[in-house]
C-alpha cells in the first residue's frame, strides 16, 4: 500500500446523486492520482450501491489495484485484487444489532416506522424501501430509495421549500434521546435521506484502516455537524478538501497529486 491515501465520498463527490460515475470527467485524474496513492471510496451507501454507481471505476485496469472500497462509512472494507482474475474482497464489517443491542435497535426501528407513518401525510414522493437496514447502519429515506430522479427532484424542491428533513432531523434527535439513545447518530445522507448508526461509526471509522498513512478526504457533505462528510473533513484538515461536484474534484486531484509529488 502507499504511503498515500486519498480518500473520497461518492454521491455529488465523484458522481452526481444516485448516478453512475462519468469516465469522461474523472477517469484519467484517478488513473493519474492511482499512481501515486491508493483510492478508498468512503459513502454511507452498502456495497450494492458502490458496485452499482462506480462500477466502470471499480473494474478500471489500472484504477482497480489501488482501489480501496469503503461502504457505510468504512464499517465495511474491501481490500483492491491483486490479480487480474481477483475481484474486490471484504475483510471487514461489523453489526450495529449486536453493538447497540436487540431491544435498543427494535425500539429505534419501531420509532422510524412512526416517523414514516407521519410523513405520509405530507405530499411527497411514496415509492418503496423506505428503511435500509445495512448491517452497521440504518438508511432511512421518508420518500423510498425507490425513488427515480423525477421523484427525487420533486422532493428536493419541497424540502428546499419547507425544510422538511431538517424538521424531521430534529424530531428524530429528540424521540432518540427522550428514549436513551444518545449514543446513536442521525446524519443527513445525501439528498433525501438519514443515516443512522451508532457513535463513532461515522466516516472517521474508515481512517482505522490507514493507520500511519498521510490520508486525504474530499467530499461535499462537510459545511456543518448534520452533514455526514463533516467529521472525517475536520478530523483530516487541512488535508481535506470541500467540493461542489465531479467537475471541481477533478480539480481537487490535481491539486493533491502536485502536493504529493512535490513532498
Amino acid at each position: 500500500m502507499s504511503n498515500n491515501v486519498v480518500l473520497f465520498d461518492m454521491d455529488g463527490t465523484l458522481t452526481l446523486p444516485r448516478q453512475k460515475f462519468s469516465e469522461r470527467i474523472l477517469s484519467s485524474s484517478l488513473i493519474e492520482l492511482s499512481r501515486v496513492a491508493d483510492i478508498g471510496i468512503v459513502t454511507g451507501s452498502d456495497s450494492d450501491y458502490l458496485f452499482e454507481q462506480m462500477k466502470s471505476m471499480i473494474n478500471d485496469q489500472i484504477v482497480r489495484y489501488a482501489l480501496h472500497l469503503l461502504p457505510c462509512n468504512g464499517t465495511k472494507w474491501f481490500l483492491p485484487p491483486e490479480f487480474p482474475s481477483h475481484s474486490h474482497s471484504q475483510i471487514h464489517g461489523v453489526n450495529m444489532v449486536e453493538f447497540v443491542g436487540k431491544e435498543k435497535y427494535r425500539k429505534l426501528m419501531e420509532i422510524l416506522l412512526q416517523l414514516q407513518s407521519e410523513a405520509t401525510g405530507y405530499d411527497i414522493p411514496l415509492t418503496g424501501n423506505f428503511i435500509s437496514a445495512r448491517g452497521s447502519m440504518i438508511n432511512w429515506c421518508p420518500i423510498g430509495r425507490s425513488a427515480g430522479e423525477k421523484e427525487r427532484k420533486s422532493f428536493k424542491n419541497f424540502d428546499k421549500q419547507f425544510k422538511f428533513r431538517n424538521q424531521y432531523f430534529m424530531k428524530l434527535r429528540l424521540l432518540l434521546d427522550s428514549n436513551d439513545m444518545q449514543d446513536i447518530v442521525v446524519k443527513l445522507g445525501g439528498d433525501t435521506s438519514f443515516d443512522i448508526y451508532p457513535a463513532g461509526w461515522d466516516k472517521t471509522y474508515a481512517l482505522r484502516h490507514f493507520s500511519g498513512k498521510n490520508v486525504w478526504f474530499v467530499g461535499d457533505r462537510a459545511q456543518g455537524p448534520k452533514g455526514n462528510d463533516y467529521e472525517i473533513y475536520k478530523s483530516l484538515e487541512p488535508r481535506s478538501f470541500k467540493t461542489e461536484g465531479p467537475e471541481q474534484t477533478k480539480e481537487i486531484i490535481s491539486i493533491i497529486i502536485e502536493t504529493i509529488r512535490g513532498s
